[in-house]
């Protein structure tokens, strides 16, 4: 999950009004198609969800836009394994181009700081 926060004051820039989640845009930049998504809004909890990711082995590079103007590109290789009958993803990179963040280790949710 992503959330974007203003890079000086750390407030999330959809619970601000700054940006609005209609004009969220996610792009997968091998073959331009539109990449689905879930915006979740709850209790001012404004982040972006990209829920395709992770669910068989692949590589990713999407672009992900506000008003078709690029924040960040998101890079993942992710690899679908099966142990002990028990499926999981294993992320071997995933990178974040254009964009400072911090990742909340215990959510897992990239903070992305936009100027």
């Amino acid at each position: 999950m992503f959330e974007l926060v203003d890079k000086t004051t750390g407030e999330n820039l959809f619970t601000s009004g700054v940006l609005s989640s209609e004009d969220i845009q996610i792009v997968n930049l091998d073959d331009n198609s539109n990449v689905e998504f879930q915006f979740i809004d709850e209790n001012d909890f404004n982040v972006i969800r990209i829920y395709s990711i992770g669910w068989k082995t692949q590589t990713i590079t999407y672009s992900i836009e506000i008003s078709s103007e690029r924040l960040f590109t998101l890079f993942v290789d992710a690899e679908r394994l099966c142990k002990n009958c028990c499926a999981f993803t294993r992320y071997n990179e995933i990178e974040i181009d254009g964009s400072e963040f911090e990742l909340n280790g215990l959510s897992g949710i990239y903070k992305l700081l936009v100027e």
